[in-house]
């Protein structure tokens, strides 16, 4: 089996999809507009800027790499040697900066003419239609539409209202869910109150953030005036909880409100949201005061909201729990 040095890896993962076909596939590349391209054997695998995005599948990275993994099913072994053994490749024009120094582009879908299936699917969920519907008039929520597949896509924005992070949950059979090309999780799906709120609730998803605004309103509580943040996903600690760092999701939050000093966790009740309960708690700065008010029944927010509604809790490949 070959062997591949760190320095040989890391030139590999430097060469650019867009590089790559021009290179040793230029059959399979085919020229969208401006700086976009696809693929001839997938038309929903967008390349801009550097950047890929699968957008029928919801998966995306930088390099040449990442496709053949990902897209093609090569193993790294496979991938290594696909790449390293045509030295005609030139360096790609395109590095990925790194995080700090330059914003990503984020590649949103196309919206779908219509919602219909979305909000057909959240209110199964049991969020509520007026939840829904402000974040569709905002635009944090719309439909995406890939060959008769319908996706829900979560839009969270910057300060400056600017869309910088975007993530895909499939509606259909065979879901899949998982963030979009250029996303930033430092901006992840929130729903900041519209007045001053000295706290924030946050929870592990999108979804349970809408559910936690759809059990205020069932409980007579103005939704609209509190601040609710989802860590965009699980958030995974060091072995060490100590030397941890906050989720960036909350870090850009508190930094861009400096007026909250109280933090609500809602995270999942299962293993890897109690660590990260765990976590939070003990690298959070002494200035905030946390209080842990995980979900009182089921795995999540959700879960909890479909309890008390009396309908079918969803496991995370669509069916529903046995109740």
């Amino acid at each position: 089996m070959p062997y591949y040095d760190s320095e040989t890896i890391e030139r590999a993962r430097q060469v650019d999809l867009l590089t790559y076909l021009q290179t040793c596939e230029p059959q399979e590349l085919v020229h969208v507009s401006g700086n976009v391209y696809c693929t001839k054997t997938h038309d929903s695998l967008r390349i801009s800027n550097g950047k890929w995005c699968w957008f029928s599948r919801g998966i995306g990275g930088y390099s040449a790499l990442d496709y053949l993994i990902k897209v093609n099913g090569y193993s790294f072994m496979d991938a290594m040697e696909t790449i390293t053994g045509r030295a005609a490749i030139r360096p790609p024009s395109f590095v990925p900066a790194p995080k700090e120094e330059k914003p990503k582009h984020l590649l949103l879908p196309q919206a779908a003419p219509d919602n219909r299936a979305m909000v057909d699917y959240l209110k199964k969920r049991g969020i509520d239609p007026g939840v829904i519907d402000y974040c569709i008039q905002t635009g944090r929520l719309y439909e995406s539409r890939n060959k008769g597949h319908s996706n829900v896509v979560f839009v969270g924005f910057d300060k400056d209202g600017k869309a910088r992070f975007g993530c895909l949950r499939g509606i259909g059979e065979g879901r899949f869910h998982g963030d979009l090309s250029g996303s930033d999780k430092h901006y992840s799906f929130a729903l900041p109150a519209c007045v001053e709120n000295p706290a924030v609730h946050l929870c592990e998803s999108a979804i349970d953030v809408m559910s936690y605004a759809t059990l205020c309103k069932l409980d007579g509580i103005d939704w609209r005036r509190h601040n609710l943040l989802s860590l965009a996903g699980i958030y995974q600690p060091k072995k060490v909880l100590a030397e941890s760092k906050l989720p960036v999701a909350l870090t850009r939050f508190l930094e861009d409100h400096p007026s909250v000093k109280t933090i609500y966790l809602h995270l999942d009740n299962d293993g890897p949201g109690r660590l990260a309960t765990k976590a939070i708690m003990a690298v959070i700065p002494k200035e905030y005061e946390i209080k842990n008010r995980p979900p009182p029944t089921g795995k999540d927010v959700n879960d909890t909201l479909c309890h008390r509604l009396g309908v079918p809790i969803r496991c995370s490949n669509g069916k529903e729990h046995e109740r």
